[in-house]
């Protein structure tokens, strides 16, 4: 009886020099720095851990971080598609130079977009002298947390749809429409279970790139411990005040809960594609 083969027959050689660099990438660059931040976490102890994950400004920063940016990826899976969709199939005059701009967020450093965003909704900016009349506030709010993360999750969502969007058979919408469906139902029944995996993915690495941020949201947040206090920017403070241990709490405490929201969003993803296809 033949064993199990390690891996598949392939035409192109090098497996073994392929997956020895693969295997060393992921150990350097992903395994060996969260087995380091565990390492000290398992040397502070479960009580210390504890003790210093549970006070109220800790609480509120993790809260702050991982509702908002659920909140944003959840609005750029919506709005991103809307995006996709429109890049994808129509045709108009700068859609080149939209396009462009959705990568925009890659390209800019955390910080420039930071100070770019507080310059335009600061209550003297442009955007949010057009907003105080209102009553509305953005700058040094948790509503800029929101915009901040938004901007920077949103090219996720977008990069990941277009490519299914463009692989849709127009075909299958006309079938539907000639069995009498209308435009909503279409979507619902057809289009949606088709972009569903993809949407999810895109949703699960904007809300992954939304909770470690940090240059982009500690200029436009106004950092008041227990209001617009996001984690990151209370690791960051726990180092300078060289309280290596609840830098190192904080940090476990982000890692754990942001595995087990990306490991429920993941869950979805499979079900969708079990039951979509």
């Amino acid at each position: 009886m033949r064993g199990v083969a390690f891996r598949a027959s392939s035409p192109l050689p090098g497996f073994g020099i392929s997956f020895g660099i693969t295997a060393a990438m992921l150990s350097a660059v992903v395994l060996l720095p969260i087995g380091a931040l565990l390492f000290e976490g398992a040397s502070i102890g479960p009580g210390g851990l504890w003790e210093t994950i549970n006070r109220p400004r800790v609480w509120a920063a993790l809260r702050l971080s991982f509702m908002t940016s659920l909140y944003a990826a959840l609005f750029n899976l919506v709005f991103g598609l809307a995006v996709a969709w429109t890049l994808t199939r129509y045709r108009f005059w700068g859609r080149r130079l939209i396009d462009a701009a959705v990568d925009l967020p890659f390209a800019l450093p955390t910080a420039v977009a930071g100070i770019a965003l507080t310059t335009l909704y600061a209550p003297n900016g442009a955007f949010g002298q057009a907003l105080a009349p209102f009553g509305i506030q953005i700058a040094y709010t948790r509503l800029g947390i929101f915009v901040a993360l938004v901007f920077v999750g949103l090219p996720f969502v977008v990069r990941t749809v277009q490519p299914v969007i463009e692989e849709l058979e127009r075909e299958v919408e006309e079938a539907s429409a000639t069995l009498g469906a209308s435009r909503l139902r279409t979507f619902v029944r057809v289009i949606l279970p088709t972009l569903s995996p993809a949407l999810l993915t895109g949703c699960a690495l904007a809300f992954a790139r939304s909770v470690g941020e940090y240059g982009s949201v500690i200029f436009i947040a106004g950092n008041l411990p227990g209001v617009t206090e996001i984690a990151p920017l209370l690791i960051v403070i726990r180092l300078e005040e060289f309280d290596y241990d609840g830098a190192v709490a904080i940090a476990i405490a982000m890692l754990a809960i942001s595995f087990a929201m990306l490991l429920a969003i993941n869950l979805i993803q499979v079900w969708s594609r079990r039951r979509f296809g």
